[in-house]
């Protein structure tokens, strides 16, 4: 039976091509992974929030896979309106899916406290209205955010199509002096190949959307990652 130790469900925009892939490849041994979309193309506010309007019916779909947990893959898609989003978010699809659930935004504030971080770089590939939400939504949840920047990129398919060379120079041209940690934010920008890398380099934890939602879906699972190589979260 695939998901001898637990079948994990995903929850991701329809364009996403990133999340989906680096999942599977860093899964432990006995994880599978089922997933469902929801309709997305253009990475605006507008369309976030409507996407969202999807999670039950995704949750209801994934429920008919007998899923232990799911992802709602989606780093602005669970902060978009501010504070406590991503918990209602978390709560919907968890009720839907009859399984628990965590939401990329929660599982990123998670993951940095239990780095113990204060400060933190961001790197993201988004428009500038998402990223001073994400700014401020970092900031309420208690993190002073040293530095964040965008590309102001609204396709998400251009996003996905994003190397992980280039995340990880515009990671290294970050101000990281007074960062305790770099976040990488956005489930679609490809960063698992870099993150280990980064980390020797800048001498600084570093989480990507996607290392985060894994890692509090495994949490939630109940399933060992230590050894799935996507840098020191996991080895804690």
């Amino acid at each position: 039976m695939y998901g001898w130790r637990g079948r994990l469900g995903l929850i991701v925009p329809s364009s996403n091509t990133t999340n989906e892939p680096e999942f599977r490849a860093h899964l432990p041994d006995g994880v599978s992974l089922h997933a469902a979309r929801m309709r997305l193309e253009s990475v605006d506010a507008d369309a976030l929030s409507a996407m969202a309007d999807e999670a039950e019916r995704c949750g209801s779909l994934l429920a008919t896979a007998d899923v232990d947990a799911v992802a709602y893959g989606c780093t602005t898609g669970s902060l978009v309106h501010g504070p406590g989003y991503d918990r209602e978010i978390e709560d919907r699809v968890s009720a839907a899916a009859d399984a628990p659930a965590v939401a990329t935004a929660a599982s990123v504030v998670r993951a940095l406290e239990h780095l113990g971080v204060d400060r933190v770089a961001v790197t993201t590939p988004y428009v500038d209205d998402l990223v001073a939400r994400e700014e401020t939504f970092l900031e309420d949840a208690g993190f002073d955010v040293v530095a964040i920047e965008g590309l102001g990129i609204e396709a998400n398919t251009d996003i996905g199509r994003e190397p992980p060379e280039s995340v990880y120079r515009r990671a290294r041209e970050l101000p990281t002096d007074e960062a305790d940690a770099v976040f990488v934010s956005c489930t679609n920008y490809r960063t698992v190949e870099v993150l280990q890398t980064l980390e020797r380099d800048l001498g600084l934890p570093v989480v990507s959307s996607n290392a985060a939602t894994l890692w509090d879906a495994l949490r939630t699972l109940g399933v060992d990652g230590r050894d799935v190589g996507l840098g020191r979260l996991f080895e804690w």
